[in-house]
């Protein structure tokens, strides 16, 4: 199976080609906008792999939640590619392709900043079919709002515990410096959207919906000026 994967929700833009057992892939941070790197990413890819889009089984996208803008252009993106070539699309989150960087070592709670004194949350476990099974509904909300859904060893990733020491201190929480600096990585989106295509979950491009978790985009001067430190 051949997916072509595409992320720009958070800090990272990246790109990743999976055929087979070979992954593909690119990872940028800072630099260019990730509306002017993306799309040469994917060229990037596709020339590395010598494949056309005429040649994969689909597109991995990622919905989200994240930044507004960037979930637009991922999920706008991965709708371009696919109307064009005729491909089916599989959805996953921001906070799926984070936890399944280490599923392999059990639970995972996964966490990113969400600005505005908030952190993206949700817990997962691994699944042999989709790769991943929520263990809890991805949330918004505070530091002080974040709890685990069942009591256990739950081993923590994602840029929200770097942005928040406090939630370090979560009864049951497993965190190295390493993964709380993780963002995600479209080689995961890869992974998990291969996995979703080939249990017949792949969707129209049409019906590709972004996760946003809230509809707030900004703090007024009065929020800001209330807003507690990290």
């Amino acid at each position: 199976m051949r997916v072509l994967a595409v992320d720009a929700a958070t800090e990272a833009c990246s790109v990743a080609l999976l055929s087979g057992d070979e992954l593909i892939g690119r990872f940028a941070q800072g630099g260019l906008s990730h509306a002017q790197q993306i799309l040469g990413m994917v060229d990037a890819v596709l020339a590395e792999a010598q494949v056309s889009l005429s040649m994969l089984d689909g597109i991995a996208a990622s919905i989200g939640p994240g930044a507004f803008t960037g979930v637009r252009i991922s999920v706008a993106v991965a709708q371009g590619l696919a109307f064009g070539a005729g491909l089916r699309v599989a959805a996953v989150t921001t906070l799926e392709a984070l936890a399944g960087q280490v599923l392999h070592s059990g639970p995972v709670m996964a966490c990113l900043d969400a600005r505005m004194g908030e952190v993206y949350w949700g817990c997962f476990t691994g699944d042999p079919r989709l790769g991943v099974l929520a263990g809890s509904t991805a949330a918004v909300g505070p530091p002080e709002s974040v709890v685990l859904p069942v009591p256990g060893i739950y081993r923590g990733i994602g840029r929200g515990f770097a942005a928040y020491p406090v939630l370090a201190a979560l009864p049951g929480l497993s965190l190295s410096l390493t993964d709380s600096q993780a963002l995600p990585n479209a080689r995961e989106f890869a992974r998990l959207g291969a996995l979703r295509l080939k249990a017949g979950e792949g969707l129209d491009p049409a019906d590709l919906t972004p996760l946003y978790l809230r509809d707030k985009v900004a703090l007024t001067e009065a929020e800001r000026r209330r807003r507690p430190a990290p």
